[in-house]
């Protein structure tokens, strides 16, 4: 006999399965959260000790050094001489009779400056040919008398003695004329010297005399100089070149003068000689330059600028000189390495604009130079790059007019 026997579901079971389902769920959505949470404090964290590190390194600014494009030009102060120049002294004694050249006349070679009244001197020639006069009278008459005795030594009428003195007094006769003919032409030479003349074609530069004045003897130590001849068609120019440019001003070398009389107008030289030694009180080498003047434009005596332009030289290379550090160690910069590490390196300075240097020795172009080093900087030292503010432009107010 069937009967109705209710059918019974396990419903609890299933509630308490979902029950620690969901309880499972929550504690690891609680789990995740918590993880998260902790990353991110853990990224936060990382991350402002990166920053603090970061700012607690000092910040540089790099430049580089640049390479010249070309050569330094060297400006010196020089001297303008003439070519030749030749101090026309007195060589004989009297009164200035005349002269015919004054300063500015152009002369040629052999013209006639002066004359000199040379009376003493003309009356000495006189006393000085008729010396010589007598003395050729008595070396004839001394020289028939020894003519004589040899004839009569042959028939031994008189003695080889006597002989012998009247041929001795044949030779002192014969030497006495040569000494009047000699002091003859010593006075002939010397009243020569009453026509000054120009040694060379030139220019009078200098006259210091006039007529009817005392003329005195005079040589370039004692004594007073009457003319002076410059020879000005080309000029020599004499440039104290320091030491450490010396190898670089060579024979041939081409500059450029300029003087203030012709402001803004070069004119072309040539260094022709060097001394090639230093002078111990300067610290400099003399350097000789000629220059064509032509037209005689150009003074002697007078200053000039000399400009040289100098080759480019290899590892010269142009900083500013907020760069350069001087201490105990000497002259320093501060450079970067490829891990952006500080590297010292020690440098010469070859010139000094100011504002910006040449380094001669210790750097190159292609290396990262610290602009103005931070105090207490050391080898070794790790720094971080920024970048340099853009520099603003200010116009600046011109006056009206």
């Amino acid at each position: 006999m069937l009967t109705d026997t209710p059918v019974i579901h396990p419903q609890p079971r299933r509630s308490a399965g979902r029950a620690r389902l969901g309880l499972l769920v929550a504690l690891l959505a609680v789990v995740a959260i918590v993880a998260v949470g902790i990353g991110v404090r853990a990224n936060e964290s990382k991350d402002l000790k990166t920053w603090t590190d970061t700012q607690a390194l000092p910040s540089v600014i790099l430049v580089s050094p640049v390479a010249a494009a070309q050569g330094a030009a060297l400006v010196l102060p020089g001297r303008l001489e003439a070519w030749s120049r030749a101090a026309i002294f007195a060589r004989v004694g009297g009164y200035l009779k005349s002269w015919k050249a004054d300063i500015g006349a152009k002369v040629k070679a052999g013209q006639l400056l002066a004359e000199i009244d040379t009376p003493e001197v003309d009356q000495q020639l006189l006393q000085a040919r008729a010396d010589l006069a007598a003395a050729k009278a008595n070396a004839s008459l001394s020289q028939t008398s020894a003519k004589r005795w040899q004839a009569m030594l042959a028939s031994d009428s008189v003695s080889k003695q006597e002989v012998d003195e009247r041929n001795g007094d044949l030779a002192a006769k014969q030497a006495q004329v040569m000494a009047a003919q000699a002091n003859v032409e010593r006075l002939t030479a010397t009243q020569g010297f009453q026509r000054l003349t120009a040694p060379f074609d030139g220019v009078v530069t200098a006259r210091s005399t006039d007529v009817g004045a005392l003329i005195n003897v005079g040589s370039s130590t004692s004594g007073q100089e009457l003319f002076a001849v410059s020879d000005v068609s080309r000029l020599r120019v004499y440039v104290q070149v320091p030491q450490s440019y010396a190898p670089q001003i060579k024979v041939g070398t081409d500059a450029r003068l300029s003087v203030p009389e012709y402001p803004g107008e070069p004119f072309k030289a040539t260094v022709i000689a060097s001394a090639d030694s230093v002078n111990a009180a300067s610290g400099s080498t003399l350097v000789q330059l000629q220059v064509d003047n032509p037209a005689g434009r150009l003074l002697p005596g007078a200053y000039t600028s000399v400009r040289f332009d100098l080759p480019v030289q290899p590892n010269v290379v142009r900083l500013p000189a907020s760069a350069l550090q001087f201490d105990d160690r000497g002259m320093r910069v501060a450079t970067l390495d490829q891990h952006d590490h500080v590297l010292f390196k020690t440098v010469t300075i070859a010139r000094d604009f100011g504002d910006t240097v040449e380094i001669g020795s210790g750097v190159t172009a292609a290396d990262r130079v610290i602009d103005t080093p931070p105090d207490g900087l050391s080898d070794n030292d790790p720094v971080q790059v920024s970048k340099p503010a853009a520099a603003n432009t200010v116009a600046e107010a011109k006056p009206h007019g």
